[in-house]
């Protein structure tokens, strides 16, 4: 059995055996580590926010009471109050004054306190007025389970119930303080409803509290409960199993045997660990992707560049010594590389100089006749096309067709220019001639919409300027300036003897071009690499460039529906 050995390993599966167990393998372990460490820290997190938030409904809650607690301890305990309830009054007028000497004082209570709602005294004293906070203990008062409950209390403290007709919680306190009690009496002070909802609402605990009395009848809920429904939370089958609950029970006399029990659905814990899970996960995927794109980037090249040597090396076995095309790199296989396509190369060159060379010299000498024939044959006298315009032209003019007749020897001459002179400098009253034919053409085109008018200097007329240096800008003139605007245009042609040399200027009135459009067409002139749209204002203005190098002037000037002003200084030869 051979021994096992690396080097007979394919690189191809080397850096994979290198991808999984460096990149794949490390990185899902750490991820999968990472993810259930912070799903358990967000989980605990979660369950101490609801703990907090559900804690803090409590002691909301125990001050709106306390607040009533600490007014019916003072009411309790006020001389005053037990005097003005145990004294028989002789008269309604002796009651009224006692009532409003009293009470001016006492109703400072309720605007201090956001907490109380209205303070009621219950008194079985017949010789008072019932009425402004005063009401009598009467028959269905005493009959009532919690008054037959607290006047039972051997030591008197209050007691905090819910009135379940008008849905008001109230402190309800024996007013037995002093000891020459002659009378039956108790004061009940009911709390401000929107200050339980303020308390119970709280934003930050995610989910249902529910205040439990004594005999588990539910007092007040944040949720939708029945009236009647009875909740024993000892018993875990009351409360639906996919909940959190969390239960405290008061530990004041007034709320003894109460509770608060607050329940929160898992979805909610479960969808804050899922975001977490979710931002886990896309963050797992990025540390996984990015090194893994890496290597396998890496790993690619180093592959590619390898099998296509060893392609290009299996190919000489057949003779092929072609080079390995692309960049020479730097790094080792680069290197290689360059060495092979040496190594090609110098083999190619001692078989083409021995057994090729004399094939490869009459090839070449065939390739040169054939080119000397096609030569030969591209060189047909362009004279008969100035004949067939010229028998055209003859046979308009037997017609009476002047006009045509006219346009085609116009036709004829600037063919004829275009073609046969081979002169790089003519007289400026030569170039001022194919203009002319030039614009006659158009004209017979366009009609009366095109009108121009040329004005030259006499004393330039035998001046020397580039051949074909001025049709551009007059061609440019008449088919972007003219042509697409509406209406009549007119084309100015100057020529003026300057020092120095010649000043052309061309001016129309078409609809010009934008600045946009002008700075392009001017930056395309100092690319000689892009010829692109304009070819022929770019061809004048390089034939210029090399015939005057920067003694000469250019100079283009536009406005959107105004026309184009181009300017040429041609230096004097």
């Amino acid at each position: 059995m051979k021994k096992f050995s690396l080097n007979n390993v394919q690189l191809k599966n080397k850096l994979l055996i290198t991808y999984f167990l460096s990149v794949f393998i490390p990185i899902l372990l750490t991820n999968i580590i990472f993810y259930h460490v912070t799903i358990n820290n967000v989980k605990k997190q979660k369950m101490h926010d609801l703990t907090l938030a559900f804690e803090q409904v409590e002691n909301e809650f125990i001050n709106t009471v306390d607040e009533a607690i600490g007014v019916s301890t003072t009411i309790y305990t006020d001389n005053i109050i037990h005097g003005f309830l145990e004294k028989e009054y002789e008269s309604v007028i002796e009651y009224i004054t006692d009532y409003e000497s009293i009470f001016r004082n006492f109703n400072k209570y309720s605007p201090v306190y956001s907490s109380i709602k209205e303070i009621t005294f219950y008194t079985d004293n017949q010789s008072m007025l019932f009425a402004g906070g005063i009401h009598k203990i009467t028959e269905d008062v005493k009959t009532n389970a919690l008054h037959q409950e607290f006047m039972l209390l051997e030591q008197s403290h209050p007691v905090l119930r819910r009135n379940e007709s008008t849905d008001i919680f109230s402190v309800i306190r024996k007013l037995d303080y002093f000891q020459n009690n002659t009378r039956e009496k108790f004061v009940k002070i009911d709390l401000n409803t929107d200050m339980i909802k303020q308390a119970f609402n709280n934003v930050t605990f995610q989910g249902h509290i529910y205040l439990v009395g004594a005999e588990d009848q539910i007092e007040y809920s944040t949720g939708t409960v029945k009236n009647d429904e009875q909740l024993n939370f000892s018993k875990l089958s009351d409360i639906p199993q996919e909940s959190i609950t969390f239960e405290k029970e008061f530990e004041l006399n007034y709320l003894n045997n109460w509770k608060l029990v607050g329940v929160v659905s898992e979805n909610a814990i479960l969808e804050e660990v899922q975001n977490s899970g979710n931002f886990i996960l896309y963050l797992a995927a990025l540390n996984f992707f990015i090194p893994s794109f890496v290597i396998i980037w890496i790993s690619s090249s180093l592959h590619s560049r390898i099998l296509r040597i060893l392609r290009h090396m299996k190919r000489m076995r057949n003779q092929n010594f072609a080079l390995i095309d692309g960049i020479e790199y730097k790094d080792e296989i680069g290197q290689l590389t360059s060495e092979f396509n040496r190594m090609a190369k110098k083999i190619n060159d001692l078989i083409n100089d021995v057994y090729i060379a004399n094939l490869q010299k009459k090839d070449l000498e065939l390739k040169r006749k054939q080119a000397q024939l096609n030569a030969l044959q591209s060189q047909i006298n362009p004279h008969f096309l100035f004949n067939s315009l010229e028998t055209i032209r003859m046979r308009s003019l037997l017609k009476n067709e002047v006009e045509t007749a006219k346009i085609i020897q116009n036709m004829a001459k600037l063919l004829r220019n275009s073609i046969s002179s081979g002169k790089d400098w003519v007289k400026i009253q030569e170039e001022l001639k194919i203009i002319t034919s030039f614009l006659e053409i158009q004209q017979y085109r366009f009609g009366e919409k095109l009108q121009y008018e040329i004005d030259v200097d006499p004393a330039c007329k035998e001046l020397d300027i580039p051949y074909m240096s001025l049709i551009p800008f007059v061609e440019n003139a008449s088919i972007h300036g003219i042509e697409p605007k509406r209406g009549n245009g007119f084309i100015h042609i100057q020529l003026k003897k300057v020092e120095d040399g010649v000043m052309f200027t061309i001016t129309d009135d078409g609809v010009g071009m934008n600045d946009r459009k002008l700075n392009k067409l001017v930056q395309s002139t100092h690319n000689e690499d892009d010829m692109g749209e304009n070819i022929g204002v770019k061809n004048v203005y390089y034939r210029l460039k090399l015939l005057y190098g920067d003694d000469f002037d250019f100079e283009i000037n536009s406005i959107i529906d105004k026309g184009t002003e181009v300017r040429i200084f041609f230096p004097s030869k």
